[in-house]
């Protein structure tokens, strides 16, 4: 199905061309076809000014976007939040020319002023779209396949809200999801993993607008990428229709209707050229990725009978169908504003729940739901996330999540609710099979309404199948929560393959996103209190396969420890000045406590140390710090069953660590202490020797 390359139009150089007359009747009448060149040489000039761009895909996609925009998707510009909006996601984020086109024209707050300081520092128009909903820009798109993978996202968030605040004659939530896709977006492995779940669930409210041109930065995509795409989103149980010719606006309008007729997810393959009207490189990789330069830019404008002069031309009745559109969709919006105002009286509690939701206010009290654990007890802190979860979804309906195939492994899931599923759309279980990529995508595609706060579960040591996710998450600033399981060395017996060494320092390198590994149950509960009440970023919560013992004094401190990312589990019982600090974090603060009690009986007073999230103790004020680590102590041993990079920031020039700085091992959790040093008494004597400048 893919097109092989399409020579030049006659009028554009003597090669031979398969354009026909009709269709160049087409582009050089009416204002439709005006809007669409005005979006082809907007993105041009943008490209030619900042000398760096994609040229190519906006030349090519032009007519699909703007049929679209003007035809088929519902939204307001002068609203751009209005909750009940289509969403448009470009996923070939390389063509951002052309969605600023799109706003500039459709009158979203984008003025010919960001067009011109296109790629440049502090513009509205960075090289890729990056989530601005006051822009109308959805979601940040450009590693090809988040986009459409992050559509899916948003299609399952419109079900799942529809299920929960519709009832009869009130559709307060019945919009649609719209992505423009690359070739490249469908070669990437997360578009597969997305779409096949989607299909799966039948997202009816889900189409994609195929951009099949042929060409990637390498060349003719016959180089790698000669699969039947058609077949293999048929095969995902997807609608799937073909338009022959993208600059064939008919066309483009039946495959679009019939999308939005089907109660499956629709795939539209539409066949473009790349760089459309370029006389020497339309469907040619020299279109994708850098300027045309002056003179073929000239002759693209001259080709398609476009003034070469002034740049950024916009014809005022080139705005007119945008302007139309406009008023159609204030139309829209003004009928849902007084569909609410009946709902609310009708249904009163549900409105306040949504417009609390929308604030961003959580229920009065919720936190009183957050279990507390004994001391004495032993619980995983998988186990004791999931008494959380279940604690915590009663009274916080917008708690929806799941988990890659490990939900019992995890313990995730939601116990007396239904999966989501085509059947249940209301269920707040979501079963995302093992597809830990799609599933992080999808996460934020859930969290970009602001009215869902999901997480999603797998191991730890398979946040590298998910890395990009997390990081557009921590990007956008999303409220994500990613909980990773099986946070170390000691899930035993499963071997290297799945223990994770390297990952928390990763992880902890990467910027607004918090990672919390919590020592037991209670430090547990306050991980999921700091993950549900952040609203500048994803969380990360790093939790034990295997028991962990309730610590004497959590349950009063580790709220507020916790939320300050360190505090003082245990100091000497005589009062006696701390010799050193062991920090821990997770499984190792109980250890570093009975190291800490070997300590003492030799005499060498020890205060612990719980240090469950780096980034929010770094974040703390410098008294608050010298509270819990005071420069008084120069003598500190961190412990964690991870790679020790990094820690040199926490201990000190004076201090050590006690980590792995290699792979693992395929032995009981017992045996992987003792051989690793990981025992109270390995670690008393690394800390002796470490006081006695050994």
């Amino acid at each position: 199905m893919q097109p092989s390359h399409d020579p030049v139009p006659e009028t554009m150089s003597p090669t031979p061309h398969a354009t026909s007359d009709a269709e160049s009747e087409r582009l050089a009448a009416g204002s439709d076809h005006l809007a669409i060149n005005t979006l082809r040489f907007l993105a041009v000039d943008m490209v030619e000014k900042a000398q760096s761009g994609h040229p190519g895909a906006p030349m090519g996609q032009a007519p699909m976007a703007f049929w679209l925009w003007t035809r088929h998707l519902r939204h307001d510009p002068a609203h751009p939040r209005w909750l009940d909006r289509d969403r448009f996601v470009l996923s070939s984020g390389h063509a951002s020319a052309l969605l600023y086109g799109l706003l500039h024209l459709a009158g979203y707050p984008m003025p010919m002023a960001e067009l011109r300081a296109f790629r440049q520092l502090r513009s509205k128009t960075p090289g890729h779209p990056e989530h601005d909903p006051d822009l109308g820009i959805e979601t940040t798109t450009g590693p090809l396949g988040q986009g459409l993978a992050n559509a899916v996202g948003m299609a399952i968030a419109e079900r799942v809200l529809a299920a929960r605040f519709n009832r009869d004659g009130f559709p307060v939530f019945d919009h649609r999801t719209w992505v423009i896709a690359s070739d490249g977006d469908l070669m990437e492995g997360v578009t597969a993993e997305a779409c096949s779940l989607a299909g799966h669930l039948r997202l009816g409210k889900l189409c994609v607008l195929y951009d099949s041109n042929g060409i990637s930065i390498d060349g003719p995509t016959t180089l790698t990428f000669s699969e039947d795409v058609a077949a293999r989103f048929a095969a995902y149980g997807w609608h799937v229709a073909d338009v022959e010719d993208g600059n064939d606006l008919a066309a483009l309008d039946a495959a679009m209707a019939a999308a939005k007729a089907d109660p499956r997810p629709s795939l539209v393959v539409v066949r473009t050229h790349i760089g459309f009207g370029s006389p020497t490189k339309q469907g040619t990789a020299e279109a994708h990725g850098a300027p045309l330069g002056s003179d073929e830019a000239a002759a693209a404008k001259r080709a398609l009978g476009w003034p070469e002069e002034p740049t950024f031309h916009v014809p005022q009745e080139a705005r007119e169908p945008f302007a139309e559109a406009a008023a159609r969709g204030a139309a829209e919006h003004a009928a849902w504003k007084e569909l609410f105002a009946r709902y609310a009286d009708v249904h009163p509690t549900l409105a306040a729940e949504l417009l609390e939701r929308l604030s961003g206010e959580l229920p009065a009290g919720w936190a009183d739901a957050l279990p507390r654990f004994e001391p004495g007890t032993k619980l995983a802190t998988r186990q004791a996330s999931g008494k959380v979860i279940n604690a915590l979804a009663p009274v916080l309906p917008q708690l929806v999540g799941g988990s890659a195939d490990l939900s019992g492994s995890n313990s995730t899931l939601v116990d007396g609710e239904d999966d989501f599923s085509a059947l249940a759309w209301g269920g707040r279980n979501l079963r995302f099979g093992v597809r830990e990529h799609a599933m992080g995508s999808i996460l934020n595609g859930l969290a970009l309404n602001r009215l869902l706060l999901p997480y999603g579960g797998t191991f730890l040591v398979f946040a590298d199948y998910m890395r990009p996710p997390i990081r557009l998450a921590a990007l956008m600033r999303l409220r994500v929560v990613f909980v990773f399981t099986h946070d170390s060395i000691f899930l035993g017996e499963d071997g290297p393959t799945h223990q994770p060494e390297a990952h928390l320092a990763s992880l902890r390198a990467m910027p607004n996103l918090v990672v919390l590994r919590p020592a037991d149950a209670n430090e547990t509960a306050a991980a999921w209190k700091v993950a549900i009440e952040r609203h500048d970023g994803p969380t990360v919560l790093a939790l034990s396969r295997q028991k962990l013992p309730v610590l004497a004094g959590t349950r009063e401190l580790a709220i507020d420890g916790v939320a300050r990312g360190a505090y003082v589990v245990a100091d000497p019982a005589d009062g006696a000045a701390p010799a050193l600090a062991l920090i821990g974090t997770g499984s190792e603060v109980a250890t570093c406590v009975a190291a800490a009690e070997l300590l003492a009986g030799a005499g060498i007073p020890a205060r612990v140390v719980s240090m469950p999230s780096w980034e929010l103790f770094a974040a703390q004020p410098a008294e608050v710090r010298e509270t819990v680590l005071p420069a008084a102590i120069e003598r500190r041993l961190a412990v964690e069953a991870a790679a020790t990079f990094g820690w040199e920031r926490w201990v000190g020039p004076r201090g050590a660590v006690v980590g792995v700085d290699r792979y693992g091992e395929s032995a009981p959790a017992e045996d992987l202490a003792r051989h690793f040093g990981f025992t109270p008494e390995a670690v008393a004597e690394r800390a002796r020797r470490l006081v006695e400048g050994e």
